[in-house]
């Protein structure tokens, strides 16, 4: 009897690796389909578990890591009563919050800890990603109607909260969409690296905002980002109704605390191993924009694509454009470019300087305290001028005139 039990229990060790790692591999499908963030999180977590060893659920993994980077950064808005100016000069501020009646007091130190968290979920899901092999073979079928985050932190993750509705209300700076019409694309390997490379992108802004005290901003402009959160100045300069009644002060006031922000964007260094890595960061990305289209060139079929390549003819759903040969020479034109003026071989010209050009590589590596107006003016970014190649408007404007019709800054975008 005891012999039996043994030879019972060690076959029972022996089946317990193969039922855990079953049960911890999900369909990725359920993870862009789930309706309440306690599926998705439980959906992720088993995902996260077998990531390791299966490339497509560390694949779902780490573009699920994505989404949640944004929804942290939503809700934390949400939580303060966000609204957003649809600026394109705080591209992290454009995520259409939905309004919050009762929202909680804001400080700086928790903004900051709000810009943290997306930051550091950013990371996770760049290493998760980069991960997943070269040669794994991806092909992952999401509908942008289905998947979505939780803007508003009430658990649920509804259809005027899904992809596609946040893209329609960015592009329209208006309301999100739920009628939104169905997008299903089949996402592979290279629209990994395009993610990745987007995760990078915004962890650069997160650190470039972190590796300064923007205190002073905070306190003296951002009511107008969140009127009713209890900022020093709200009862002073945000008018009772917080604008909400219409006529010339519910746009003025913010036209006139907008113009507060430009001012006051003199920042100390605190952090500046941050603005190195925010240069990392860039670089990384132009890497990754590469091997996004070194495996875009590979592939063979053309079947719904979300970034397709030459030989892959239609015009995409999602902007309705085609990509040519001459676009995708000239992206790459435009990384070469990006990539010197990072690394410092060419320099950025200033319009006070004919003859020197800003070290890009320096700025970052040799950080000195951010002063926008000054650096527009010159006084700021004296320190880093030298002579050498300087960028010139023709390089630039010969790579813009590939683009065509559409603009470089669309293709830009889109293709990252």
């Amino acid at each position: 009897m005891t012999r039996f039990s043994s030879l019972l229990a060690s076959a029972l060790i022996l089946l317990l690796p193969v039922s855990s790692a079953r049960a911890a591999a999900p369909e990725p499908a359920a993870l862009f389909e789930a309706k309440t963030v306690a599926d998705r999180d439980s959906t992720l977590t088993a995902l996260e578990a077998a990531a390791p060893t299966d490339p497509a659920s560390a694949y779902a993994a780490g573009a699920s890591q994505f989404f949640t980077a944004l929804e942290i950064l939503a809700g934390g808005l949400h939580r303060h009563g966000f609204e957003s100016p649809q600026s394109f000069i705080l591209p992290l501020m454009r995520l259409p919050v939905p309004d919050n009646p009762n929202p909680e007091p804001l400080t700086y130190d928790g903004f900051r800890a709000i810009l943290v968290a997306f930051r550091d979920r950013l990371e996770k899901s760049a290493a998760t990603l980069g991960s997943v092999p070269a040669d794994a073979a991806i092909g992952m079928e999401v509908d942008l109607t289905g998947l979505g985050i939780d803007l508003n932190e009430d658990g649920q993750i509804a259809p005027d909260e899904s992809a596609a509705a946040i893209m329609a209300s960015l592009s329209r700076g208006g309301a999100p969409d739920p009628a939104a019409p169905a997008l299903t694309f089949r996402f592979d390997r290279a629209d990994g690296y395009w993610l990745q490379g987007y995760a990078e992108f915004l962890m650069a802004q997160a650190d470039f905002w972190l590796a300064h005290d923007f205190r002073n901003a905070f306190d003296g402009s951002f009511h107008m980002l969140f009127p009713r959160a209890k900022l020093p100045l709200q009862d002073t300069l945000v008018p009772p109704d917080g604008g909400m009644s219409g006529g010339m002060l519910s746009s003025e006031w913010r036209i006139a605390d907008f113009i507060s922000l430009v001012h006051l964007v003199n920042w100390p260094v605190v952090e500046p191993e941050r603005r190195q890595a925010a240069r990392r960061h860039l670089i990384e990305m132009i890497r990754l924009s590469r091997e996004d289209w070194k495996a875009i060139r590979a592939e063979t079929d053309n079947d719904r694509e979300w970034l397709p390549g030459p030989q892959q003819k239609g015009a995409s759903p999602l902007t309705g454009l085609e990509v040519g040969e001459e676009q995708v020479q000239a992206w790459h034109a435009a990384l070469d470019l990006a990539e010197d003026l990072l690394d410092g071989r060419t320099l950025l010209p200033h319009f006070r300087f004919a003859d020197k050009g800003i070290n890009m590589k320096r700025f970052f590596d040799e950080p000195k305290p951010f002063d926008l107006v000054l650096s527009i003016t010159g006084p700021a970014v004296a320190p880093y001028l030298e002579s050498g190649k300087i960028l010139t408007s023709e390089e630039f404007d010969q790579i813009q005139r590939q683009f065509g019709g559409a603009g470089f800054l669309t293709f830009a975008l889109w293709f990252n």
